[in-house]
Protein backbone atom coordinates (compact mmCIF):
# COMPACT_ATOMS: atom_id res chain seq x y z
CA UNK A 1 0.00 0.00 0.00
CA UNK A 2 1.07 3.48 -0.60
CA UNK A 3 2.76 4.33 3.41
CA UNK A 4 0.42 7.00 5.33
CA UNK A 5 2.62 8.42 6.86
CA UNK A 6 2.29 8.55 10.94
CA UNK A 7 2.13 12.48 12.30
CA UNK A 8 3.06 11.76 15.73
CA UNK A 9 4.85 14.46 17.64
CA UNK A 10 7.49 13.08 18.08
CA UNK A 11 10.34 13.35 15.63
CA UNK A 12 12.82 11.21 16.33
CA UNK A 13 11.92 7.41 15.94
CA UNK A 14 14.22 4.82 16.91
CA UNK A 15 15.46 2.23 15.07
CA UNK A 16 12.41 -0.32 13.32
CA UNK A 17 13.80 -3.29 15.72
CA UNK A 18 15.73 -3.15 18.73
CA UNK A 19 15.51 -5.34 22.15
CA UNK A 20 15.01 -1.47 24.17
CA UNK A 21 12.10 -0.66 22.09
CA UNK A 22 8.39 -1.39 23.33
CA UNK A 23 5.28 -2.30 21.26
CA UNK A 24 1.86 -3.90 21.48
CA UNK A 25 -1.67 -3.97 20.24
CA UNK A 26 -4.26 -2.41 22.18
CA UNK A 27 -8.40 -3.40 21.39
CA UNK A 28 -10.31 -0.01 21.66
CA UNK A 29 -13.85 -1.45 22.75
CA UNK A 30 -17.33 -0.44 23.78
CA UNK A 31 -20.82 -0.73 23.03
CA UNK A 32 -21.85 0.93 19.47
CA UNK A 33 -21.60 4.48 19.26
CA UNK A 34 -19.55 4.44 22.54
CA UNK A 35 -17.04 6.85 20.45
CA UNK A 36 -14.30 4.31 19.64
CA UNK A 37 -14.06 5.62 15.99
CA UNK A 38 -13.94 9.38 17.32
CA UNK A 39 -11.15 8.66 19.83
CA UNK A 40 -8.90 7.10 17.54
CA UNK A 41 -9.53 9.81 14.90
CA UNK A 42 -8.39 12.52 17.66
CA UNK A 43 -5.63 10.46 18.96
CA UNK A 44 -3.76 9.97 15.42
CA UNK A 45 -4.47 13.09 14.31
CA UNK A 46 -6.08 11.81 10.94
CA UNK A 47 -9.17 10.50 10.33
CA UNK A 48 -8.95 6.92 9.91
CA UNK A 49 -11.68 5.15 11.39
CA UNK A 50 -15.55 5.60 10.18
CA UNK A 51 -17.38 7.84 12.21
CA UNK A 52 -21.38 7.49 11.96
CA UNK A 53 -23.92 8.24 13.98
CA UNK A 54 -25.57 5.11 12.81
CA UNK A 55 -24.87 2.10 15.49
CA UNK A 56 -22.60 -0.13 14.49
CA UNK A 57 -21.19 1.28 11.77
CA UNK A 58 -17.80 0.08 12.15
CA UNK A 59 -17.19 -3.85 11.21
CA UNK A 60 -13.58 -5.31 10.81
CA UNK A 61 -10.86 -5.05 12.57
CA UNK A 62 -8.60 -2.06 11.46
CA UNK A 63 -4.82 -1.30 13.00
CA UNK A 64 -4.06 2.03 13.73
CA UNK A 65 -0.34 2.69 14.33
CA UNK A 66 0.78 5.36 16.84
CA UNK A 67 4.19 6.33 18.23
CA UNK A 68 4.77 7.57 21.60
CA UNK A 69 8.58 7.80 22.47
CA UNK A 70 10.42 4.92 21.44
CA UNK A 71 6.79 2.72 22.02
CA UNK A 72 4.57 1.59 19.38
CA UNK A 73 1.09 1.27 20.12
CA UNK A 74 -0.99 -0.42 17.35
CA UNK A 75 -4.59 0.57 17.90
CA UNK A 76 -7.07 -1.95 16.49
CA UNK A 77 -10.17 -0.27 16.12
CA UNK A 78 -13.05 -2.61 16.77
CA UNK A 79 -17.52 -3.26 16.00
CA UNK A 80 -19.12 -2.22 18.94
CA UNK A 81 -20.09 -5.23 21.19
CA UNK A 82 -23.20 -5.95 21.26
CA UNK A 83 -25.59 -8.99 20.97
CA UNK A 84 -27.68 -10.12 18.45
CA UNK A 85 -29.04 -12.61 15.96
CA UNK A 86 -28.40 -11.71 12.60
CA UNK A 87 -25.06 -12.94 10.70
CA UNK A 88 -23.42 -9.63 10.00
CA UNK A 89 -23.46 -8.95 13.76
CA UNK A 90 -22.57 -12.28 14.54
CA UNK A 91 -19.31 -11.71 12.08
CA UNK A 92 -19.26 -8.48 13.97
CA UNK A 93 -18.95 -9.83 17.32
CA UNK A 94 -16.74 -12.22 16.44
CA UNK A 95 -14.40 -9.47 15.85
CA UNK A 96 -14.27 -7.82 18.83
CA UNK A 97 -14.15 -10.66 20.60
CA UNK A 98 -11.47 -11.90 18.50
CA UNK A 99 -9.29 -8.31 19.22
CA UNK A 100 -9.75 -9.28 23.19
CA UNK A 101 -8.27 -11.83 22.78
CA UNK A 102 -5.16 -11.13 20.58
CA UNK A 103 -4.21 -7.44 21.99
CA UNK A 104 -2.28 -6.86 24.49
CA UNK A 105 -3.91 -4.34 27.07
CA UNK A 106 -7.71 -3.27 26.48
CA UNK A 107 -9.47 0.00 26.19
CA UNK A 108 -12.74 -0.01 27.45
CA UNK A 109 -14.93 3.13 26.56
CA UNK A 110 -17.77 4.34 28.40
CA UNK A 111 -19.66 6.79 27.59
CA UNK A 112 -20.50 9.12 31.36
CA UNK A 113 -23.61 9.35 31.14
CA UNK A 114 -24.11 5.33 30.22
CA UNK A 115 -25.36 2.86 32.65
CA UNK A 116 -22.68 0.62 34.43
CA UNK A 117 -23.93 -2.23 32.81
CA UNK A 118 -22.28 -1.83 30.01
CA UNK A 119 -19.17 -1.98 31.79
CA UNK A 120 -19.95 -5.00 33.98
CA UNK A 121 -20.70 -7.06 30.89
CA UNK A 122 -17.56 -6.52 29.40
CA UNK A 123 -16.13 -8.02 32.65
CA UNK A 124 -17.48 -10.65 31.67
CA UNK A 125 -15.16 -11.23 28.71
CA UNK A 126 -12.15 -9.67 29.65
CA UNK A 127 -9.26 -11.43 30.07
CA UNK A 128 -6.71 -9.17 29.18
CA UNK A 129 -5.70 -6.19 31.43
CA UNK A 130 -7.34 -3.05 30.60
CA UNK A 131 -7.84 0.65 31.20
CA UNK A 132 -11.47 2.45 31.52
CA UNK A 133 -11.67 5.65 29.65
CA UNK A 134 -14.69 7.59 30.84
CA UNK A 135 -15.91 9.59 27.34
CA UNK A 136 -17.75 12.29 26.56
CA UNK A 137 -16.88 14.09 29.52
CA UNK A 138 -17.36 17.94 27.98
CA UNK A 139 -21.44 16.90 27.68
CA UNK A 140 -21.69 16.87 32.07
CA UNK A 141 -21.09 19.08 34.47
CA UNK A 142 -18.50 18.64 36.78
CA UNK A 143 -20.36 17.51 39.39
CA UNK A 144 -22.15 14.80 37.46
CA UNK A 145 -18.51 13.26 36.16
CA UNK A 146 -17.84 13.26 39.88
CA UNK A 147 -20.78 11.26 40.52
CA UNK A 148 -19.72 8.43 37.27
CA UNK A 149 -16.34 8.11 38.31
CA UNK A 150 -17.61 7.01 42.05
CA UNK A 151 -19.67 4.37 40.59
CA UNK A 152 -17.13 2.63 38.47
CA UNK A 153 -14.60 3.28 41.29
CA UNK A 154 -16.38 0.02 43.05
CA UNK A 155 -14.48 -1.84 40.27
CA UNK A 156 -10.78 0.06 40.45
CA UNK A 157 -9.36 -3.69 41.23
CA UNK A 158 -10.09 -4.94 37.83
CA UNK A 159 -8.42 -1.60 35.60
CA UNK A 160 -5.14 -0.59 35.61
CA UNK A 161 -6.12 2.75 35.47
CA UNK A 162 -9.49 5.43 34.95
CA UNK A 163 -9.58 7.92 32.73
CA UNK A 164 -12.00 10.74 31.86
CA UNK A 165 -11.26 11.54 28.56
CA UNK A 166 -12.87 14.14 25.98
CA UNK A 167 -11.72 14.55 22.34
CA UNK A 168 -11.50 18.25 22.68
CA UNK A 169 -9.02 17.52 25.45
CA UNK A 170 -5.98 16.85 23.67
CA UNK A 171 -3.95 16.73 27.69
CA UNK A 172 -6.54 13.66 28.10
CA UNK A 173 -5.21 12.21 25.24
CA UNK A 174 -1.88 12.63 25.93
CA UNK A 175 -2.72 10.84 29.42
CA UNK A 176 -4.12 7.79 27.89
CA UNK A 177 -1.00 7.25 24.94
CA UNK A 178 1.65 7.82 28.29
CA UNK A 179 -0.33 5.24 30.57
CA UNK A 180 -0.91 2.89 27.52
CA UNK A 181 3.08 3.05 26.48
CA UNK A 182 4.00 2.51 29.99
CA UNK A 183 2.35 -0.65 30.06
CA UNK A 184 3.48 -2.00 26.48
CA UNK A 185 5.44 -5.29 26.48
CA UNK A 186 9.08 -4.55 25.96
CA UNK A 187 9.27 -6.49 21.88
CA UNK A 188 10.62 -5.12 17.91
CA UNK A 189 8.41 -2.53 16.04
CA UNK A 190 5.74 -4.70 14.42
CA UNK A 191 5.61 -1.87 11.73
CA UNK A 192 7.29 0.85 10.24
CA UNK A 193 6.90 3.50 12.41
CA UNK A 194 6.71 5.90 9.51
CA UNK A 195 3.19 4.65 8.45
CA UNK A 196 -0.53 5.08 10.11
CA UNK A 197 -2.00 1.71 9.12
CA UNK A 198 -0.93 -1.62 7.66
CA UNK A 199 -4.48 -1.66 6.21
CA UNK A 200 -4.33 -1.20 2.26
CA UNK A 201 -5.63 2.06 1.15
CA UNK A 202 -8.20 0.38 -0.85
CA UNK A 203 -9.65 -1.12 2.67
CA UNK A 204 -9.49 2.32 3.67
CA UNK A 205 -11.12 4.00 0.47
CA UNK A 206 -14.07 1.73 1.19
CA UNK A 207 -14.70 2.97 4.59
CA UNK A 208 -14.41 6.66 3.66
CA UNK A 209 -17.06 6.23 0.77
CA UNK A 210 -19.33 4.01 3.34
CA UNK A 211 -19.06 6.63 5.82
CA UNK A 212 -20.04 9.26 3.25
CA UNK A 213 -23.22 7.04 1.69
CA UNK A 214 -24.32 6.98 6.02
CA UNK A 215 -23.52 10.88 6.24
CA UNK A 216 -25.89 11.77 2.96
CA UNK A 217 -28.27 9.00 3.86
CA UNK A 218 -29.04 9.51 7.45
CA UNK A 219 -31.36 7.02 8.96
CA UNK A 220 -32.87 6.41 5.69
CA UNK A 221 -30.95 3.70 4.39
CA UNK A 222 -30.18 0.61 6.75
CA UNK A 223 -26.52 0.42 8.44
CA UNK A 224 -26.05 -3.14 6.67
CA UNK A 225 -25.76 -1.23 2.96
CA UNK A 226 -22.38 -1.66 1.85
CA UNK A 227 -19.50 -0.59 -0.60
CA UNK A 228 -17.33 -3.06 -2.63
CA UNK A 229 -14.00 -2.09 -4.29
CA UNK A 230 -14.63 -3.20 -7.32
CA UNK A 231 -11.48 -1.43 -9.42
CA UNK A 232 -8.10 0.29 -7.64
CA UNK A 233 -5.56 1.26 -9.96
CA UNK A 234 -3.15 3.67 -8.81
CA UNK A 235 -1.61 5.90 -11.88
CA UNK A 236 0.87 8.76 -11.71
CA UNK A 237 -0.67 11.80 -9.87
CA UNK A 238 -4.41 10.02 -9.98
CA UNK A 239 -6.32 6.82 -8.48
CA UNK A 240 -8.99 5.09 -10.63
CA UNK A 241 -11.34 3.29 -8.44
CA UNK A 242 -14.76 2.27 -8.90
CA UNK A 243 -17.00 1.36 -6.22
CA UNK A 244 -20.35 -0.25 -5.63
CA UNK A 245 -22.72 0.65 -3.35
CA UNK A 246 -24.98 -2.65 -1.85
CA UNK A 247 -28.31 -2.30 -0.73
CA UNK A 248 -31.29 -4.62 -0.16
CA UNK A 249 -33.80 -3.72 -2.06
CA UNK A 250 -34.79 -1.87 -5.16
CA UNK A 251 -36.82 1.03 -3.29
CA UNK A 252 -33.41 1.59 -1.81
CA UNK A 253 -31.46 1.64 -4.93
CA UNK A 254 -33.43 4.71 -5.63
CA UNK A 255 -33.30 6.49 -2.46
CA UNK A 256 -29.51 6.17 -3.49
CA UNK A 257 -29.32 7.55 -6.70
CA UNK A 258 -32.05 10.25 -6.26
CA UNK A 259 -33.94 12.46 -8.66
CA UNK A 260 -32.20 12.41 -12.08
CA UNK A 261 -29.06 10.93 -10.04
CA UNK A 262 -28.41 13.91 -7.77
CA UNK A 263 -27.90 12.32 -4.42
CA UNK A 264 -24.99 9.68 -6.08
CA UNK A 265 -23.77 12.58 -7.74
CA UNK A 266 -23.28 14.43 -4.62
CA UNK A 267 -22.18 11.18 -2.36
CA UNK A 268 -19.82 10.74 -5.67
CA UNK A 269 -18.39 14.49 -5.07
CA UNK A 270 -18.17 13.91 -1.38
CA UNK A 271 -16.25 10.91 -1.50
CA UNK A 272 -14.13 11.79 -4.24
CA UNK A 273 -12.60 15.62 -2.23
CA UNK A 274 -12.49 12.89 1.31
CA UNK A 275 -10.41 10.48 -0.85
CA UNK A 276 -8.27 13.19 -2.20
CA UNK A 277 -7.62 14.79 1.14
CA UNK A 278 -6.26 11.33 2.48
CA UNK A 279 -4.51 10.30 -0.32
CA UNK A 280 -3.10 13.96 -1.29
CA UNK A 281 -3.51 12.97 -5.12
CA UNK A 282 -6.22 13.21 -7.97
CA UNK A 283 -8.62 10.77 -7.29
CA UNK A 284 -11.14 9.29 -10.56
CA UNK A 285 -14.05 7.97 -8.53
CA UNK A 286 -17.08 6.37 -10.21
CA UNK A 287 -19.81 4.78 -7.99
CA UNK A 288 -23.01 2.69 -9.13
CA UNK A 289 -25.50 1.13 -7.14
CA UNK A 290 -26.48 -2.28 -6.70
CA UNK A 291 -29.36 -4.54 -5.48
CA UNK A 292 -28.62 -7.43 -3.39
CA UNK A 293 -31.45 -9.10 -1.71
CA UNK A 294 -30.16 -10.08 2.33
CA UNK A 295 -26.48 -10.32 0.76
CA UNK A 296 -26.06 -10.56 4.89
CA UNK A 297 -28.07 -12.97 5.74
CA UNK A 298 -25.97 -15.42 3.81
CA UNK A 299 -22.32 -16.44 4.36
CA UNK A 300 -21.34 -17.21 0.87
CA UNK A 301 -22.65 -13.40 0.02
CA UNK A 302 -20.81 -12.21 3.23
CA UNK A 303 -17.49 -13.98 2.71
CA UNK A 304 -17.89 -12.13 -1.08
CA UNK A 305 -18.21 -8.57 0.64
CA UNK A 306 -14.78 -9.48 2.50
CA UNK A 307 -16.57 -10.55 5.99
CA UNK A 308 -15.05 -14.22 5.90
CA UNK A 309 -15.91 -15.82 9.66
CA UNK A 310 -12.95 -18.44 9.20
CA UNK A 311 -10.23 -16.22 9.11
Amino acid sequence: MEKLKNHSSNTQQPPYKSDSTRAGFVAVLGRPNAGKSSFLNAILGEKLALVSHKANATRKRMHLIFMEGATQIVFVDTPGIHNQEKLLNQYMLKEAMRAMSDCDILLFLAPVTDKISYYEDFLKHAKKPHILLLTKIDSVSKEALFEAIKTYEKYQKEYQALIPISIKDLGSLKRVAEVVANLMPINPYYYDPEILSPNTTKEIAKEMIREVVFDNLSDELPYESDVQITLYKEKPHLHHIKATIIVHKESQKGMVIGKGGATLKRIGQKARLKLESFIQQKVFLEIFVKVVPSWCKERENLKKMGYNFED
